[in-house]
């Protein structure tokens, strides 16, 4: 098999989350521990951090990535979903995993986890450890799929364990309420492990102090700590979201340090102004395009789109265009009722069988006040969004991870930088 051929395996002879939603989850942990009993529990090969949450988790591992690699680690990177390339998940100090590793791991390891029937999350995952402990990284950053109590990264006995927040999100797993979601996440607190709380709730923040009394974890609450240690910090990421991340960020390096990490001034400063340079972190607030101006988000559910309309308010521009579609398991009405009435919008689809009928997108939005008109795929939104702009407008694309994923596999056909 060459690459291609790996993936399509991957892709369609093990349930995949990405592509399919709710049918790829496991729920349980027992493939995961055979899978890492198989290989050598690799794991326990270097150390780790575990970043959990609902929202933020995905820029909060590449910053942390990129200060320690600043500092000197040799730093595995595991996050998920992709945006253009598998391979995005697995990085070594910003570099995705080569793809002779991707296709020797499955067909070497075939006859082993077929008749288990693995998840895709949980092949990867262990692929990830493996290669991780292969290249002798220092420290891995390690993101929590889904949830946290059975994720199947919660086999890790991590330094640090972060949970950025809690917002509804696949609610059909985790629960309806902010309370069951939180008890979820929070399960990757562990016995004596210092846990970072970024943001909380009233609703939240009981269950965050419970499970780190019965689990006898340090507990600390980013939102409590005022001091600006370092001023004038210098963030790449931009967005209005990452105010609170990078207070997030700040409580677990001074954790870290307490660990015993070497993480100075300098390197702390470098990773959070070079961090996409530095991981390859895609989709944050990201722009793409002046006059008009085009900035893409990942932003998918209530809690992050709520930020990114907070984001829109702040922009300066003649006429607002949205080019937006989601995947049907997610709480559409409730995202739809966020957007600002104000602007013109492009309803579109991605590439991905979970994505809503941009006609069926579009009915919903009529319901909320949103007008538009459809488009097939997102290159054909945009480019139409492009059209109707003046140099002083602004087009924001998102609404799904998937969207910005098709954006970004067709930057060079749009004309985008």
């Amino acid at each position: 098999m060459d690459y291609q051929d790996t993936l399509s395996y991957l892709y369609n002879c093990i349930p995949m989350f990405q592509h399919v939603g709710g049918s790829a989850y496991k729920e349980g942990l027992e493939n995961t521990h055979i899978l890492d009993e198989h290989f050598g529990h690799p794991h326990r090969s270097f150390r780790c951090i575990h970043v959990g949450g609902t929202n933020g988790k995905g820029s909060c591992s590449h910053t942390l990535a990129a200060i320690l690699q600043e500092a000197g680690y040799k730093v595995g990177l595991y996050t998920s979903p992709h945006l253009v390339d598998f391979r995005e998940r697995i990085r070594v100090n910003g570099q995705v995993i080569p793809e002779s590793y991707v296709v020797r791991f499955v067909e070497n390891e075939r006859s082993f986890f077929e008749p288990l029937h693995p998840s895709f999350f949980e092949l990867t995952t262990a692929m990830a450890f493996r290669y991780f402990a292969d290249e002798r990284v220092d420290v891995a950053i390690v993101e929590v799929g889904l949830g946290g109590r059975l994720d199947c990264t919660n086999i890790i006995r991590p330094d640090l364990c972060i949970i950025t927040n809690i917002s509804f999100d696949h609610t059909q797993f985790l629960g309806d309420t902010l309370e069951k979601i939180a008890a979820e996440k929070a399960g990757i607190i562990k016995s004596g492990i210092p846990a970072i709380i970024g943001e909380t709730t009233p609703e939240t923040k009981p269950v965050f102090i419970r499970k780190a009394n019965e689990a006898g974890a340090p507990l600390f609450f980013a939102e409590e700590d005022q001091e600006d240690y370092y001023p004038g910090l210098e963030c790449e990421l931009k967005g209005a979201y990452q105010t609170k991340n990078t207070r997030t960020l700040l409580s677990a390096i001074r954790q870290l340090q307490e660990a015993g990490y070497r993480l100075d001034e300098q390197a702390v400063r470098s990773g959070f102004a070079h961090v996409c340079e530095l991981t390859g972190l895609k989709g944050r607030w990201q722009k793409l395009q002046d006059a008009p101006t085009l900035i893409c988000d990942t932003g998918h559910n209530v809690g992050g789109i709520t930020y990114v309309v907070e984001q829109l308010k702040q922009q300066p521009y003649r006429k607002l265009h949205i080019v937006i579609g989601m995947v049907n398991d997610k709480d559409i009405r409730s995202v739809l009722a966020l957007l600002p009435q104000d602007a013109e919008y492009y309803f579109t689809k991605a590439s991905v069988k979970r994505a809503m009928p941009e006609e069926e997108l579009a009915l919903l939005a009529t319901e909320t006040g949103l007008h538009g008109n459809c488009y097939p795929d997102v290159p054909s939104a945009v480019r139409a969004a492009q059209e109707k702009s003046l140099p002083e407008d602004f087009i924001f694309v998102g609404g799904s991870n998937f969207i910005v994923a098709d954006l970004l596999a067709n930057r060079d056909t749009l004309n985008l930088h």
